[in-house]
């Protein structure tokens, strides 16, 4: 098999493969006229176990290690057992692929990898496997941003190109997201409002409002999701409709975030003359950085909007419950 037969076959670039066999010595076994790769049956079979396993988060080093040793093995074939699962402690790791991470969770490097081969299962089941072992905000904040944001940046700075790396991991990660929501409990009878989550006017990143969602729902937090982009008459009207507790209006840039839809928001009253409400608004993304926001809240992460949200609610229930 050529080269680039085996790049695509394995989803990486023949970069990779020229960079593996210099760096760690999977290389192919024969090379025409001296220079020109070839790679049989049992160096296929390396660069698999070599791919799953830095796709699970071995370092490559480990990684080429225990594929070259999978092959010497009884029966010449690389082993097919998985790699380890990426270490549930906040272990760190500078590298991701040929994606710019950082100084980040290991978890990050194992789906940014699965996220550019377009391994749909695997990005699954890292997803899957960080909410499990550090709980939806701490995924959130600790593995799925710092990867997002590696994704956005590449992208930024090469045209086009990882544009469907950037979708499909988005899509798993929106859709993991949407299995740790539980199903809307039913209207409570204590008369305290809903959280409304919405993007401003133009903004169509859902994905933050999304985990929040979901960490509200853990809590039994009631909330209507409007979701993307919604006209300013839409959120006044559903706002006097639904009375909420409180509103979350996300703003990704700074051309987005609207001030004066802010302050118009909060400024909306419901009920009976005397007994009037309004809703405490929070102000959430990065296009509000900056912006004065007196009588607004302005959480910085998902954890510290959870607190506030859920201490609201409660402090609603325990006040219409008099």
């Amino acid at each position: 098999m050529t080269s680039g037969a085996l790049a695509r076959r394995l989803g990486v670039s023949p970069t990779t493969l020229r960079s593996w066999d210099r760096r760690y010595g999977i290389g192919p076994a024969v090379r025409a006229d001296g220079r020109h790769r070839r790679w049989t049956p049992r160096d296929v079979a390396m660069l698999e176990t070599m791919c799953r396993l830095t796709s699970a988060g071995v370092p490559p080093a480990e990684a080429a290690r225990a594929a070259r040793e999978g092959v010497d093995a009884p029966g010449g074939r690389a082993t097919p057992e998985p790699g380890p699962r990426p270490p549930a402690t906040p272990t760190r790791s500078r590298a991701a692929g040929t994606l710019p991470l950082g100084d980040v969770r290991q978890e990050c490097r194992g789906l940014a990898r699965a996220a550019v081969r377009l391994d749909a299962s695997a990005v699954d089941e890292h997803l899957e496997a960080a909410v499990a072992a550090h709980g939806l905000d701490v995924a959130w904040q600790e593995v799925m941003v710092p990867t997002l944001h590696a994704v956005g940046r590449k992208w930024a700075s090469s045209g086009d190109r990882y544009v469907e790396v950037e979708h499909l991991l988005s899509w798993h990660v929106s859709t993991t997201l949407r299995r740790c929501t539980r199903p809307p409990a039913p209207a409570p009878d204590t008369g305290a409002g809903p959280v409304l989550l919405a993007c401003v006017p133009g903004e169509q990143h859902t994905l933050p409002l999304e985990a929040l969602n979901a960490g509200l729902s853990e809590l039994r937090v009631p909330t209507r999701m409007f979701g993307a982009a919604v006209p300013a008459e839409a959120l006044t009207s559903a706002v006097r409709r639904l009375g909420p507790a409180a509103v979350v209006l996300w703003a990704q840039a700074r051309s987005s975030a609207s001030l004066p839809l802010a302050q118009h928001i909060a400024a909306i009253e419901w009920g009976v003359k005397g007994a009037r409400g309004r809703p405490l608004v929070l102000l959430g993304g990065p296009g509000w950085s900056g912006r004065p926001a007196r009588g607004m809240a302005r959480p910085t992460s998902l954890r510290e909007a959870l607190d506030t949200l859920d201490g609201i609610h409660r402090a609603t229930v325990r006040r219409e419950s008099r």
